[in-house]
């Protein structure tokens, strides 16, 4: 069963950065090449940066060439969950975080074997949780 994190606008603004707040409340977007993780190649786990739930790994990840990092799966399905938006005249597959629905990016159809998939995720919506740091 999933425990879902609930806070209050008031309460997220407290905890995120205005930047991390704009792009993961609000279903922003960081522009293309600027994002921390961008090229990131260090391992260890990529975590939703408002709840700290373990999205994606790290050898999941690859070079794009789009400006965002990029992943070809999560670490378990119930850990995202995918909506359809029609913003800015587009018709995309929106990445949510499942346990606090804080906006990661976008998926696309275009990435790379074993599953065909792009998730195409926006670095301020994300914490690198590195391997050395575990340890």
């Amino acid at each position: 069963m999933i425990q879902k994190v609930i806070k209050s606008d008031e309460e997220w603004r407290r905890i995120l950065t205005p930047e991390q707040y704009r792009v993961a409340r609000g279903k922003g977007t960081e522009r293309a090449f600027s994002g921390e993780y961008c090229e990131a190649h260090d391992p260890g786990i990529y975590a939703c940066v408002c709840c700290g739930t373990e999205l994606f790994e790290s050898t999941t990840k690859f070079e794009s060439g789009t400006g965002w990092p990029s992943f070809t799966e999560p670490i378990k399905e119930d850990r995202i969950r995918v909506e359809k938006d029609f913003s800015y005249g587009m018709s995309r597959v929106e990445v949510l975080c499942n346990i606090c629905d804080a906006h990661l990016g976008h998926v696309f159809d275009d990435g790379p074997a074993p599953t065909g998939l792009r998730y195409c995720l926006n670095s301020v919506s994300l914490v690198l949780k590195r391997t050395a740091d575990a340890e």
